[in-house]
């Protein structure tokens, strides 16, 4: 039988055995409880009710700020389009490990594990295809056996991006900048949208499937399946997500949090790897252009200095190389 499944476990074994380890606290202390995050039916936009409208808007931006969390339900975005993505993603993540590691699949954007990983708790228990949403129409970019995941991928990255845009508008205009601010720097081809898939973790109960990080980017909007294993920190406490089929779940990334001077918040979160069974999520990030500047919504009192998206990539990029981890924003902070 042909693997497809990556090394992951020699891999990780390799760590173990370099370090001299023997056992570690992957999950970063106990999980208290498993929580619902805020449940926002988009409906509410399109009330003939002003109020209604004005409630679903309000509570978008609360949820924002409150958590950095929430899911909507409603959102425009077919079952059938979502059924045939998770139809299509199954094919991709079923293909010779060979294949997907060598052939260019994506805009030769596959990754699995974690290459910069010195030690077991900076692993990640996964497999993935990260694209630029540019490239998703390149034909040249699917081989054989995927030629109906382009089709599949493109009307998906469209209705991810209506969806970003539409939330991100109403973030905005909360804060009291036109809605259409944000679109001024960001457009879907700056955007990106990542394939994931959490293979069964026979080791340990307590492995990363991702291990803990905030998004770099404006706006993440997450599709996942039934399996769960998503956990954020909620008030210094790791909560697990309770799945929703029915839901997208939507959070805020670093840089919203910056150009809203930490009104919304960009929340740790991470993925546990599941002993027994895998776990498929799609992603789409709204992301600038590389040399856009950041800024912020009140330039006055701004509590970081300006920078653009290619100042905080290659920022991070450096932390991970010399830390082993992201520091993030507060590298930006000014006070």
């Amino acid at each position: 039988m042909i693997e497809s499944i990556p090394p992951l476990q020699q891999h990780y074994k390799t760590l173990v055995r370099n370090l001299h380890c023997h056992g570690t606290d992957h999950g970063q202390g106990p999980v208290t409880e498993e929580c619902q995050l805020p449940l926002i039916d988009l409906n509410g936009l399109n009330s003939l009710d002003e109020r209604e409208r004005l409630e679903c808007a309000a509570a978008i931006c609360s949820a924002s700020s409150e958590w950095g969390f929430f899911q909507v339900v409603n959102h425009g975005i077919s079952p059938e389009l979502l059924k045939n993505m998770k139809t299509e993603q199954l094919n991709l993540f079923g293909a010779p490990f060979e294949q997907k590691a060598t052939c260019g699949l994506l805009n030769n954007s596959y990754r699995w594990g974690t290459p910069s990983a010195t030690r077991p708790t900076q692993y990640s228990w996964s497999e993935a295809f990260h694209i630029p949403v540019t490239k998703i129409s390149d034909q040249a970019c699917y081989g054989d056996g995927f030629s109906s995941l382009r089709e599949e991928m493109e009307e998906f990255a469209g209705a991810m991006s209506n969806l970003a845009e539409l939330l991100a508008g109403i973030l905005v205009n909360n804060l009291g900048h036109r809605k259409e601010a944000l679109q001024d720097i960001c457009d879907s081809s700056t955007c990106f949208l990542r394939l994931n898939r959490y293979p069964a973790c026979p080791i340990s109960p307590e492995m990363f499937g991702l291990v803990p990080h905030t998004d770099s980017d404006f706006l993440t909007i997450l599709s996942q399946d039934e399996v769960g294993g998503l956990q954020l920190l909620k008030d210094s406490k790791w909560v697990a997500v309770k799945p929703n089929q029915d839901a997208l779940i939507v959070n805020i990334g670093d840089l919203f949090q910056a150009w809203s001077n930490d009104v919304y918040k960009s929340v740790e979160h991470k993925v546990m790897a599941n002993e027994k069974r895998e776990r498929y999520s799609i992603a789409y990030f709204m992301c600038p252009s590389y040399d856009s500047l950041i800024g912020s919504c009140r330039s006055q009192s701004s509590i970081y200095r300006n920078f653009s998206f290619r100042d905080y990539r290659n920022q991070v990029q450096q932390d991970v190389q010399k830390l082993g981890r992201k520091v993030g924003l507060s590298r930006f902070r000014l006070r």
